[in-house]
């Protein structure tokens, strides 16, 4: 697959911290591609040096397939999560003086803005001052400052960071939309439901090195390890449970039931399958329940950073 972005071996140094040390990671184009990492991992740093806000002491940075250069700015689209406005500018003078900069005719950038606005429902405030907006009405106009300009490469820090949930569901709506039209995104959050729900891919950056990245599928089938959640219904539980541990690793599970179960997690060992442990829950109880226990993001990234850590 080809890649809208290529890091190779970056290192920032600020005095004598290694912001980032030798990270290297490709982001496909047409992705969403999670960057993930506890705070003061480096991941902003990461992004300022792609946004050429700040330069690598090493390495370089690939954009659509040549070297990275300034004129480069205006095919990607950054939201900050410390974000940027002139809190005494009207709103609309605002966003169409960035609109500009980013390479746009004011006509251009008055007809999108108007698009935009109608459809967040902020037309109204278009001569308010920023000082003026809520802060969830000022991430709404960040958000579409960030967008207008159909850039190829979109990076969202903390892009929910003072929503509700109902325009937090409205930003992920337009991200995917954004993603389904062509535009490949760099997604950093801490919210590991977003990256559930949003990334195909995910790179971990912990302590200024990269400690994981690939597909987040692929990753997942990495730290399965063969468990299986069950629920079981019986009249004699305790030596249901008795005999099950002497065939498989059972430890008590925790899940909503509408029945009084006997809850367990069974570990399978690399001989046995899904198949047989069926075939031997059914022939001593009734099966209530029964699910394949697969990582979640939050999962793989507290194992992976306690474990590098």
């Amino acid at each position: 697959m080809d890649q809208i972005l290529v890091a190779e071996n970056i290192v920032k140094n600020f005095g004598s911290f290694k912001a980032l040390n030798n990270v290297s990671l490709e982001v496909p184009k047409g992705s969403i591609f999670g960057l993930l990492g506890p705070n003061g991992a480096g991941k902003t740093t990461l992004i300022r040096i792609i946004n050429q806000i700040t330069m690598p002491d090493e390495g370089r940075i690939e954009f659509d397939g040549k070297p990275l250069t300034p004129d480069d700015v205006h095919y990607i689209g950054y939201l900050p999560e410390e974000r940027g406005l002139y809190k005494r500018m009207r709103i609309g003078e605002q966003a169409l003086y960035l609109a500009q900069l980013k390479g746009m005719s004011k006509p251009d950038a008055k007809r999108k803005l108007n698009y935009w606005f109608e459809k967040f429902e902020i037309s109204p405030w278009w001569n308010k001052r920023v000082e003026e907006l809520s802060k969830g009405m000022a991430q709404k106009l960040q958000f579409i400052i960030t967008v207008l300009h159909e850039p190829k490469l979109l990076i969202f820090d903390e892009p929910f960071s003072g929503f509700d949930p109902i325009n937090a569901n409205l930003i992920k709506n337009e991200i995917l939309h954004l993603n389904k039209q062509g535009a490949s995104i760099i997604f950093s959050t801490h919210r590991m439901e977003s990256v559930e729900e949003l990334c195909e891919y995910i790179a971990l950056i912990h302590k200024s090195n990269k400690v994981l990245d690939g597909k987040l599928q692929d990753i997942k089938k990495q730290f399965k390890t063969n468990t299986f959640e069950v629920g079981l219904s019986s009249d004699h539980k305790s030596l249901l449970q008795t005999e099950l541990k002497a065939k498989f690793e059972v430890s008590p599970a925790s899940f909503k039931s509408l029945e009084d179960d006997l809850k367990l997690n069974i570990k399978l060992s690399d001989n046995q399958t899904s198949s047989d442990l069926i075939r031997y829950l059914n022939s001593m109880a009734s099966i209530t329940h029964y699910k394949e226990v697969i990582p979640s993001a939050s999962d793989i990234f507290i194992q992976t950073v306690n474990r590098n850590s």
